[in-house]
């Protein structure tokens, strides 16, 4: 009975800190283990990695944004015997650094970062925490920033902004369309100039195009030249009945 007394048991994913009359003996190992009734104690270690989620902190950033960024920290103990003497709690522990180190990183940080150069932060704020939580046994594997949550104001100005910005590149791009049509009209202007055919052949072909509508009226253009032609005929016959 009091060697039953004495026997635990600890699991796969964790390691067991013994200690006799105060003072640590040694790690134990997953497995059965044995220990001396009134005398050892143990304190066992989770070894598997840690997911805490870090509340949303509210902070002011470097251009003056007021937001509140939450986060989700991965850890895990490298060293149960440092996990349990270098620190109280080192869940306690971890999450106070983590919170702080939170508010640091918004502080530093300007809002364009924090919305879209996250892996930067994530890097900058895991090496934060990883610093403290070294000397307590504890190995920081990965920091991510959840959510950044803005001002209602702030979301409608950068919703105004984006629609200002979507609206200027859509003149620019009008502004280009047009500029290269009139280029290209200019030297189509100026080819058909140099070769009259090529213009009637250019009025035939619109009108082949409006007859396909099926449209109940076509309006057909007369030519300037024709016109031209005409006049000139007629100024020469009342020239003849003159002299005649």
């Amino acid at each position: 009975m009091v060697l039953a007394t004495g026997v635990r048991v600890v699991t796969q994913y964790e390691k067991g800190v013994v200690f006799r009359l105060g003072r640590v003996r040694a790690v134990r190992e997953p497995g059965l283990r044995l220990l001396l009734p009134g005398v050892d104690k143990m304190r066992k270690v989770t070894m598997q990695v840690i997911t805490m989620p870090v509340p949303a902190q509210e902070g002011i950033t470097r251009d003056n944004v007021t937001v509140r960024v939450d986060a989700v920290v991965y850890f895990r103990v490298i060293d149960p015997m440092r996990a349990i003497i270098e620190v109280q709690d080192y869940l306690f522990a971890v999450a106070q650094v983590a919170q702080t180190s939170l508010r640091s990183i918004i502080g530093k940080s300007e809002l364009d970062d924090l919305l879209s150069n996250r892996e930067e932060l994530n890097k900058g704020l895991e090496l934060m925490i990883d610093n403290p939580a070294v000397g307590w046994g504890v190995h920081i594997d990965r920091v991510e920033i959840k959510d950044v949550a803005l001002p209602d104001s702030m979301k409608r100005s950068m919703s105004r902004q984006a629609e200002a910005e979507r609206e200027r590149r859509a003149r620019i791009i009008s502004a280009e369309g047009e500029l290269q049509a009139s280029s290209m009209l200019t030297e189509a202007a100026t080819r058909m100039s140099a070769a009259p055919a090529a213009l009637q052949l250019r009025l035939l072909e619109t009108v082949v195009q409006v007859a396909a509508e099926k449209n109940s009226t076509l309006v057909l253009p007369f030519p300037v030249e024709l016109l031209r032609f005409l006049e000139s005929g007629t100024t020469r016959n009342e020239k003849n009945e003159e002299e005649g």
